[in-house]
């Protein structure tokens, strides 16, 4: 299982997932209409490291993190 966390603004709750890619995790989050958005402008963190390829592969126990764009001084 893939434990998807979301950050910041977003204001999900974390789901776990049994899914065994980035496209995987698009797809299903692109079904929710409060996530579309974030998805275009969201960086994602697998295990604390960014990553922009969305074929990258995910392993269980995989912690991917939705990072929203920060506004601050």
């Amino acid at each position: 299982m893939i434990k998807v966390e979301f950050l910041g603004p977003i204001g999900k709750p974390p789901m776990m997932l049994d899914i065994s890619s980035l496209r995987e995790l698009k797809d299903i989050l692109k079904q929710d209409k409060q996530m579309s958005g974030w998805l275009e402008n969201s960086s994602i963190a697998i295990n604390d490291k960014i990553t922009n390829d969305i074929d990258t592969p995910l392993e269980s126990g995989d912690i991917v993190c939705l990072l929203p764009p920060v506004c601050g001084g």
